[in-house]
Parts: C-alpha cells; structure tokens; sequence
C-alpha cells in the first residue's frame, strides 16, 4: 500500500456551543494542521499516487476559507458544534474538490488543533 502525506497550518478562532462547554464556550484562536494522507495499491502511470500539487490547492483551499475567520460563522458550520471532528470532515470535503478521486483508495484528513488533540475524517474514494 502506497501513502502520500501533505500537511497546511493555519490559524483560525471558535467556540464550542455544547452545554456546559466550560472555558471552550468563549471564543478562543488554535493552530490548526491539517494532515491529508491517501492511500493506494497502485502508482499512476508517471510512478506516483496522487499529484502532490493538488492535494496542496485543496488544502490552500481549506486554509483560504477558514484561516483568520471564525468557524461558528462560517456556512459549513451552521446549526453544528464547531468540533475539530466535523473540522476534520468539512476538510476532506473541501479537499476533494481539487484532486482526482480515482487516483487513490482512500483518503484520510486529521485535524491537529494545535500541538494537543487531533480528529480525523476518512473515506474510500
């Protein structure tokens, strides 16, 4: 099984709409890394699993949207908790707007907020 592994740091603020969410209920900034990582039993025709230049613009494109911005007042977000678990998945999402599906098995999205505590969202693709 092949792997291939981009990461993209950025900055962005939320808080938690839980009840009882203690400090976490205030609007508070993390370093956020995203870790996409795709997996597949074959190589494409040039030798490699997925072009390493799109799997950078999808996570531009996550870093563009969110980096600076407020997860809660986001359109993704709406009526959820702004969990780094539903992070991790809107990630993927938006990611796989910008690669090529068939080029790999899967793909896994892991959403480090800051050096702490990580989710992660994966799927076959």
């Amino acid at each position: 099984m092949y792997s291939v592994t981009v990461t993209e740091t950025f900055i962005a603020q939320h808080y938690l709409t839980v009840p009882n969410p203690g400090p976490e209920g205030e609007l508070h900034s993390h370093q956020f890394t995203m870790e996409a990582t795709f997996e597949g039993e074959q190589l494409g025709e040039y030798g490699y699993l997925i072009d390493i230049d799109d799997v950078k613009a999808g996570l531009d494109a996550v870093r563009e949207r969110y980096a600076d911005e407020t997860l809660n007042e986001q359109p993704a977000f709406e009526g959820r908790n702004p969990s780094v678990e539903h992070f991790s998945r809107i990630a993927c999402e938006t990611l796989l707007e910008h690669v090529d599906p068939a080029a790999a098995d899967r793909v896994r999205v892991r959403m480090w907020e800051d050096d702490d505590a990580a989710a992660g969202y994966e799927t076959a693709l």
